[in-house]
């Protein structure tokens, strides 16, 4: 078979050998314990997969007159990168706010995106960060009104639980100082009890829902021109997590199945159900892994409470400003919803921030497995995904200990951590020392998945190892690193992005790995992150992006 393309003179780590060397192994299959293993220098691509890895001479000796010839010129080549919690319908469509510093800079963004808009229509962003800004205040509607006078306008906070909408906002949402606070919701006030235009949690949907929803040809222009920034950071998988409510969900799976039918869509994409559709998906028979090899039914996805940022993320204890947060499920309903979906063959993603929900998250899959083991569930499938954690952020030893014991997988994120060093410092103190506990989980055995939350954080993965391994923002903050006793290493961190999301998701034997007769998925790097520099992490690039044997991007003058 002839290969439509051959990279070589490179440094392959293939995932496909112990959890830190990554070493080659010998085509016969025989270990050869205690010997140093070469690591390939070229791969070769045929029909979508990979079809040998090797040195130089024997690879290239496949080429035939069609074949590509690509120099890596001793760069780094990995599997691509998987994304396991991406909100793709929102960060397609809403400006990004992560790169916003103060609020003048605030101002200067929503301004530009209204300017390229009709004065009725809403303007949309997410991201911002407060405090990280130098007077560290959360913006109001009078903020938005100012920027963007007379517009409608709602921005997200980083952390996805907090929302702020301008006054025309709160006028055509029907919000005003009578308007009762939503279960699961607050709506702020100022002293007079008017709106202050800042909502946390389910009252961000009085104002949500009435945002106009894009059409179908809108939502697909935005999320091809979303995947083309995503190969452009070596990413081939995406789990599209949060679809924000009812009405998104069958436009954002109805958008994805197009591309894909029209082999647009590349990438391997995860879409969830949100957790109100439990029932509509049981009753129609779905289960998770429905789909082909580029588009699947991923995970349903269930709130447990809500997130740091907004003092909403349930506590064992109590915040130093604030209560003990906000527990959006009871503990018997989580243990319910777990069960019924589990037996329907449908995996659950479960949403657990604080070190509170995380423990009643532990206790429900404790309770899960028992009953696994009784006669009642002996017939039932099993799902075809591991069931998730989602966040974990905070969690005490013994939980950690617990969770370890599970056949359940952990969704955490790195880049995440760097915007939240200021914010659990301020809300937890001492205590943050249980909040992304990287190197803890891993020792636990826990089967840990890296992501970016995007857009709560930026979606770059050599970002998110780089924070891994520094526990440090890119520009060398704080020295020494933050809680530095949960660092990781480098090759620990590509697993996360790699091999591990490959396995939580029953697809180990197809993707996250280099090897002959797996799928070509994969990327080059600028440079060796192994062994450079930990602070040059950050300052890594993607030079070629290989989706399913075909590039689909290459970086200019690389």
């Amino acid at each position: 078979m002839q290969p439509n393309l051959i990279l070589y003179n490179g440094v392959f780590r293939t995932q496909d050998s112990s959890p830190v060397d990554d070493f080659y192994p010998r085509r016969d299959g025989v270990s050869r314990t205690g010997e140093a293993r070469p690591l390939p220098t070229a791969l070769a691509v045929a029909n979508g997969r990979i079809l040998a890895l090797g040195d130089d001479d024997e690879v290239r000796a496949l080429a035939g007159p069609q074949t590509r010839l690509y120099d890596m010129r001793g760069r780094l080549g990995l599997p691509g990168f998987m994304d396991s919690h991406f909100h793709f319908y929102d960060w397609s469509l809403f400006s990004d706010l992560s790169k916003v510093r103060s609020f003048a800079g605030l101002e200067q963004t929503l301004a530009e995106a209204a300017a390229d808009r009709t004065p009725d229509a809403w303007i949309l962003g997410q991201g911002f960060n407060e405090t990280d800004w130098p007077d560290g205040r959360m913006p109001g509607r009078g903020d938005l009104d100012r920027a963007v006078p007379g517009r409608p306008v709602i921005i997200w906070r980083c952390d996805l639980h907090l929302a702020v909408a301008s006054s025309r906002a709160l006028e055509l949402a029907g919000v005003d100082a009578n308007t009762p606070d939503p279960a699961g919701g607050v709506i702020a006030r100022d002293e007079r009890g008017a709106p202050t235009g800042v909502l946390r949690e389910n009252a961000i949907n009085l104002v949500r829902d009435v945002v106009p929803a894009p059409t179908d040809q809108e939502l697909a222009t935005a999320m091809l021109a979303a995947q083309a920034r995503l190969h452009a950071l070596g990413i081939t998988g995406l789990h599209d997590v949060r679809l924000f409510n009812e009405a998104a969900a069958p436009r954002t799976v109805r958008t994805l199945e197009q591309l894909n039918a029209e082999r647009r869509l590349k990438l391997r994409t995860w879409t969830s159900l949100p957790g109100e559709l439990l029932d509509a998906a049981v009753g129609m028979g779905l289960r998770t892994g429905f789909g082909n090899s580029v588009l699947r039914l991923g995970h349903v996805k269930f709130f447990t409470d809500g997130g740091m940022g907004a003092r909403t993320a349930y506590l064992t204890g109590s915040y130093l400003d604030a209560g003990r947060g906000l527990l959006q499920m009871p503990p018997d309903e989580i243990a319910r919803k777990l069960q019924q979906a589990d037996a329907a063959g449908l995996a659950v993603m479960l949403h657990a921030v604080g070190d509170g929900a995380v423990r009643h998250v532990i206790e429900a899959f404790e309770a899960l497995e028992h009953w696994r083991g009784s006669p009642e569930a002996a017939h039932l499938p099993h799902p075809r995904q591991m069931h998730r954690v989602d966040h974990a952020q905070m969690i005490q030893p013994e939980d950690l200990a617990r969770l370890g014991k599970l056949n359940v997988a952990v969704g955490m994120q790195p880049s995440n951590m760097v915007l939240d060093f200021n914010l659990i410092d301020r809300c937890l103190g001492p205590e943050g020392r249980h909040t992304y506990v990287f190197r803890s989980m891993l020792d636990s055995g826990v089967l840990t998945l890296f992501n970016s939350d995007c857009p709560v954080s930026d979606p770059n993965p050599l970002l998110g190892i780089h924070a891994l391994v520094t526990r440090q923002r890119p520009d060398g903050t704080p020295e020494g690193g933050w809680h530095p006793e949960e660092r990781i290493s480098v090759a620990e961190a590509v697993r996360g992005y790699t091999r591990s999301p490959a396995q939580a998701y029953g697809c180990g034997n197809e993707l996250g790995v280099l090897a002959p007769g797996l799928r070509a998925d994969l990327c080059v790097l600028d440079r060796d992150i192994y062994s450079l520099p930990s602070a040059e992490i950050a300052e890594s690039k993607v030079d070629l992006t290989v989706f399913a044997g075909e590039p689909v991007f290459e970086r200019p003058g690389s």
